[in-house]
C-alpha cells in the first residue's frame, strides 16, 4: 500500500523527535563524566565531549553512514535525512562510552583521533554486519536498539584503552589496593544520569521505527513503558545492594543501576512484559556493581564504570533475549556478541597501540597531577576553589 504523505511527514518527525532526545543524553554522558572526575579536569571534560560528537556527526556523514549501510538509499516511509540523523546520534553515544573510562589521563588530541576512526570505520563496519543486513542477521542475531552494537562496542573499545593507558595516578596504593578518588560534583553526577534516562525513550523508542499503525503506536508505548521500568529497578535493586554490601547508599553504585538496567533492556525492550522489564533490570542492577568491584580490584580503573554499565550489562541484555523472543536464538548472541567485541576490541587495541607509539596516548606524570585543564585548555571550571596539588 503507497504511504500518503502525511505518514511520510509524521514518520519523519519521529525519527527527528527520538534522534534528538538520543542527541541529548551527549548532554547526560557529559554530566555524569565531569561529575565524576575532579575539578582539575572538569573543563577538558566538556570539550572533550562536545568534540567528540562534533567528531562523529561529521565522520559518520563523509564515511560511516555509507559504509554501515551500503549507500544512501532512501527509505519509503521516512526522509533519508532523517534516518542518517537517528543513526548517527547512535554512533556519538558509542564514543561517549568510550569517554568516561579514560578520563583524567588521556591526551584529548589522541582521544579524538580515535574516535574520527572509531565513528568511520570501526563502529559501521560491525554495525553493518547486523544492521546493515549484514551477515549476523543471517544466524539469529537480534540486538533491537544497541545493547552490543552501541553500548557494548564502546566499553570494548574503552576496555582495550584502559588496558595500554593505565590507571589514574594515585588510584591504588602502594600494597596494589584501590583508592577512591572523589569527583567533583556528585548534583552533576545525578542530573546526567538523569538526562541519560530521559533521553533513552528516544534510543528505545526511536528503534521501533515507524509510528504509525495501531501496532506501532502501542510498540512504542510498550517500549517507552518496558525502558523506564527496567531503569527504575535496576536502580533500587543496585541501591539495596549497596546497603547490603556496602553498609552504605553509595551514589555512583546506585545510579550506575538504573544505566545498568536501560542498557539490558536495550536489546530487546518490545517482548518482555513490564513485570518481566523490572526482572531484567533488576538484574543488571545487581550484576554491575559486583562486575565495578572486580575490575576494580583487577586494576581497570574506569572512573565512572562504563565498562561494567555498557559492556557486562550489554552483554547480559543481548543473552536475555532468546528467553522470550523467538527471533532470536541463543547460538546467533552468542555468535554476535562475541564477534562485535572481539572485532571492536581488536581493532580499538591496534589503534590505541599505534597512536601511543606515535602521539602518545596519556598525559605526563606534572600534567596528570596538576590536571588537564590547565594543560589542555588554560582554563579551569572552578577557579575559585581550585588546589592543583591533590
Amino acid at each position: 500500500m503507497e504511504l500518503n504523505s502525511l505518514g511520510y511527514a509524521l514518520n519523519t518527525l519521529y525519527f527527528l523527535v527520538s534522534a534528538v532526545l538520543v542527541m541529548w543524553m551527549a548532554a547526560g554522558f557529559t554530566m555524569l563524566e565531569a561529575g565524576s572526575v575532579r575539578s582539575k579536569n572538569v573543563t577538558e571534560i566538556l570539550i572533550k565531549n562536545v568534540a567528540l560528537y562534533s567528531v562523529a556527526s561529521l565522520t559518520f556523514l563523509f564515511v560511516g553512514y555509507e559504509l554501515m549501510y551500503g549507500g544512501w538509499n532512501a527509505p519509503e516511509d521516512h526522509a533519508l535525512m532523517s534516518d542518517f540523523f537517528f543513526q548517527v546520534v547512535f554512533v556519538a553515544t558509542a564514543m561517549s562510552v568510550v569517554s568516561g573510562a579514560v578520563a583524567e589521563r588521556k591526551k584529548l588530541w589522541s582521544f579524538l583521533v580515535f574516535a574520527a576512526i572509531f565513528t568511520a570505520v570501526i563502529y559501521p563496519i560491525q554495525g553493518s554486519w547486523s544492521w546493515g543486513g549484514g551477515w549476523l542477521s543471517e544466524v539469529g542475531f537480534f540486538d533491537f536498539a544497541g545493547s552490543g552494537i552501541v553500548h557494548m562496542a564502546g566499553a570494548a573499545a574503552a576496555l582495550a584503552a584502559v588496558l595500554l593507558i593505565g590507571p589514574r595516578k594515585g588510584k591504588y596504593d602502594k600494597n596494589g589496593n584501590p583508592v577512591a578518588i572523589h569527583g567533583s560534583s556528585t548534583t552533576q553526577v545525578a542530573l546526567g544520569t538523569l538526562i541519560l534516562w530521559m533521553g533513552w525513550f528516544g534510543f528505545n523508542g526511536g528503534s521501533q521505527l515507524s509510528i504509525l499503525g495501531l501496532d506501532n503506536a502501542n510498540a512504542v508505548a510498550q517500549i517507552f513503558v518496558n525502558t523506564n521500568t527496567a531503569a527504575a529497578a535496576g536502580l533500587l535493586s543496585a541501591m539495596v545492594l549497596s546497603k547490603l554490601w556496602l553498609k552504605k547508599t553509595v551514589l555512583n553504585v546506585t545510579l550506575n543501576g538504573a544505566l545498568a538496567g536501560l542498557v539490558v533492556i536495550t536489546a530487546d525492550p518490545l517482548t518482555p512484559s513490564p513485570e518481566i522489564a523490572a526482572l531484567y533490570g533488576a538484574i543488571g542492577g545487581l550484576i554491575v556493581p559486583i562486575s565495578m568491584a572486580l575490575l576494580e580490584k583487577w586494576g581497570i580503573d574506569d572512573p565512572v564504570g562504563a565498562i561494567s554499565v555498557h559492556g557486562v550489562a550489554g552483554i547480559v541484555g543481548l543473552m536475555l533475549v532468546p528467553i522470550l523472543n523467538t527471533d532470536a536464538t541463543l547460538y546467533g548472541q552468542a555468535v554476535g556478541t562475541g564477534a562485535i567485541f572481539g572485532f571492536v576490541f581488536g581493532t580499538s587495541l591496534i589503534v590505541w597501540y599505534l597512536l601511543k607509539k606515535t602521539i602518545g596516548l596519556r598525559v605526563g606524570e606534572d600534567e596528570e597531577l596538576a590536571g588537564s585543564d590547565m594543560w589542555e585548555t588554560g582554563s579551569s571550571a572552578y577557579p575559585e576553589f581550585m588546589d592543583n596539588s591533590k
